[in-house]
């Protein structure tokens, strides 16, 4: 045989190592590869890409700093996820700019992005937008100079996990101080907290205590609310280890501390909690995965139980702390429903009447000891408005949104469009031409008028989403409020009716009964013990919701209600994932997918003129292989892009969209 080389040159020329890459000159000598993560919203450029490091920027380009580089003949901004000394890229462009040398990103936090990403079928991109703030370029001069603390080592065995219910929300046992008693067991041992609340008027309570008990420099807040650069500071604290405890809304989760021994997420049910951005993770699911992934401990606590913690809690996955029930009768208040059997014997207007005579009775008798809470389910007078003759509701002959009388009747006969503020003066009913109308909905401002009609003399205060009031003193006043924004009381009130339920339970969803339940628990557990005088009114007919509010026992309907989701087949029992948008382009999308074997599209269902939303059910145990396969058929793009330049919504355990 001849030359081995001259019959096989194929096959040799595949063994040959690969050539090196061609560096632009003036490149870095030591690692002069840096893979660089894309801000980038396409999902087929979720990779990193190889990019070379020039000589002059080779002490700022470091791990986890932000820099601008050069695509596809446009210049994006992303982050040097590592250095490397090679790269089978056959020609490198150099990085164009660094944008900040400072390491911003830290291995555990793009870890933890790129889980989120996986569950949620996302883009790591944009969970890097909810997880890194704004830049202050100016607050930099601050940290310059300032190493960041080297990766702290996952630990093998997990911290406690679990799920603890909060039977008050004022005092010394109040949810704030059991926060603060939480971070201070963490803080003991020298290791970081993370503390996730729903809002700034929860971090406006719990933050003043716990600077009050480590001192300032401990705490950072991460809270849109701050503003850019105050916010930007706080997380570079954080980063470089000048603050060990976190406290702040969903983005918080994404805080990066050093070594976290704790997260605590209150109020995981509560809507706040749910990124209105793309991926549209929860805070919930992404404290679960953080947990698992550093070995941190993890509390869930609330004044009620959501689906998805009990679930974790029957698979035990989360342990149970709940006050047993004679300490749940003793630390709170006495709870009447009005519409029961009993109460329709003894009160024969109770049916017409919204405040029935036991609650202007429970009312009274508070007034006389403290403030009164009254919550209503609507802001405004009458935030709904019937046709005096016929019933029908009246909308607005432009947008067709609900008619709103701003004031009562008889000081003005305009109606308010409530979406396009449009004003109807001389308004008929468009179905039989009357121009009277009545209430169908009573709202916050015509409560607050009732009510002080009723009780003269007494101050009334007004809390809503628009005008919120955060506390009030210990004297007696009427307040009145929406859910979600109620003051707190120092010592408690001494009463409170919850009004309107039978309303706000009449709104579609699914979840709807469980949200309208955490609101009455959550104004409850305002309110002072039976043993202090506390007394709460609830007038909705539900007897199940009721109920469990009577008997204080929000686990027990969370777990009723779990196993009925598990018998229909409906989350948390199961995973969902919903796909939205013009009907072709999401038709087209969802055709693509490769569903496992028993899995079906439902729908399509309309949403709005044009626009449709497909819906699949799948098992825990086929969510790996779903995620993926929906995950590849956004990143062909085929079908991602609509026509017309609009995206496709594609989110994952979006409850909201489920409405019957």
């Amino acid at each position: 045989m001849t030359d081995r080389e001259g019959e096989q040159p194929a096959l040799l020329e595949a063994l040959a190592p690969a050539p090196a890459a061609r560096l632009p000159p003036g490149t870095a000598a030591d690692q002069p590869v840096a893979q660089v993560l894309l801000e980038s919203p396409v999902p087929h450029l979720d990779r990193v890409f190889d990019y070379a490091v020039p000589a002059e920027m080779d002490t700022q380009a470091v791990v986890g700093s932000r820099v601008k580089v050069r695509f596809s003949s446009r210049e994006l901004s992303g982050y040097v996820v590592s250095r490397a000394a090679s790269t089978t890229a056959p020609r490198l462009s150099p990085i164009s700019k660094v944008v900040t040398p400072l390491p911003l990103l830290s291995a555990e936090i793009l870890m933890l992005c790129r889980e989120v990403a996986h569950r949620y079928a996302g883009v790591t991109a944009d969970v890097l937008r909810a997880a890194i703030p704004q830049r202050a370029a100016r607050v930099e001069q601050e940290f310059v100079g300032s190493e960041a603390p080297p990766p702290a080592e996952t630990t093998v065995n997990h911290g406690p996990r679990e799920a603890a219910l909060a039977l008050q929300s004022f005092g010394a046992d109040g949810w704030p101080s059991m926060v603060v008693q939480a971070v201070q067991q963490a803080r003991s041992a020298g290791r970081s907290v993370i503390v996730v609340l729903p809002d700034q008027r929860d971090v406006d309570r719990v933050r003043p205590l716990l600077e009050g008990d480590l001192g300032v420099s401990e705490v950072a807040q991460l809270t849109a609310e701050m503003g850019p650069t105050p916010r930007y500071r706080s997380y570079l604290r954080l980063r470089f280890g000048h603050a060990r405890v976190a406290v702040g809304t969903r983005s918080a989760i994404f805080a990066p501390v050093v070594e976290p021994a704790q997260i605590l997420v209150f109020d995981d049910h509560d809507s706040s909690h749910l990124e209105p951005r793309a991926p549209y993770h929860h805070t919930r699911e992404v404290a679960l995965l953080r947990s698992v992934h550093t070995g941190a401990g993890l509390q869930f606590l609330s004044t009620s139980r959501s689906l998805e913690i009990q679930r974790l809690v029957e698979r035990g996955w989360l342990s149970e702390r709940t006050p047993v029930r004679d300490l749940r009768a003793a630390g709170t208040p006495l709870v009447t429903a009005a519409r029961d059997s009993y109460q329709q014997e003894r009160d024969p207007t109770l049916q017409r009447a919204r405040l029935p005579g036991v609650a202007y009775r429970t009312a009274r008798e508070g007034l006389e000891r403290g403030p009164v809470l009254v919550q209503v389910g609507r802001t405004g007078f009458i935030p709904a408005v019937l046709c005096e003759r016929c019933r029908s509701r009246q909308r607005c002959p432009e947008c067709h949104g609900p008619l709103a009388l701003p004031g009562h009747f008889g000081q003005s006969d305009t109606l308010c469009c409530r979406w396009c503020g449009l004003h109807q003066r001389g308004h008929r009913c468009p179905e039989c031409g009357e121009g009277r109308f009545r209430a169908g909905a009573v709202g916050a401002d015509r409560t607050a008028q009732e009510l002080g009609r009723a009780f003269p003399n007494l101050p009334v205060i007004s809390s809503t989403s628009d005008h919120p009031v955060s506390k009030v003193p210990d004297r007696p006043a009427l307040v009145i409020s929406t859910p979600g924004v109620e003051p707190v009381a120092p010592d408690g009130y001494a009463a409170a009716l919850l009004l309107d339920g039978d309303a706000q339970l009449a709104r579609e969803g699914l979840d709807v009964p469980r949200q309208v339940l955490a609101r009455w628990f959550s104004a409850a557990s305002l309110v002072r013990a039976r043993g202090s005088g506390g007394a709460v009114v609830v007038t909705a007919e539900d007897p199940e919701l009721t109920g469990a509010l009577v008997r204080w026992d929000p686990t027990g309907y969370a777990r009723r209600e779990l196993y009925r989701r598990l018998e229909l087949g409906l989350p948390p029992a199961v995973r969902m994932l919903t796909v939205t948008g013009q009907g072709q382009d999401a038709e087209s999308f969802v055709t693509q997918v490769r569903l496992p074997a028993g899995l079906e599209w439902v729908g399509p269902a309309p949403v709005s003129e044009g626009t449709h939303r497909w819906m699949l059910f799948f098992s825990y145990a086929q969510a790996a292989e779903v995620i993926a396969e929906v995950t590849r058929a956004r990143r062909t793009g085929s079908a991602y892009s609509a026509g017309q330049g609009k995206a496709l919504r594609i989110a994952v355990d979006d409850t909201p969209a489920l409405q019957f």
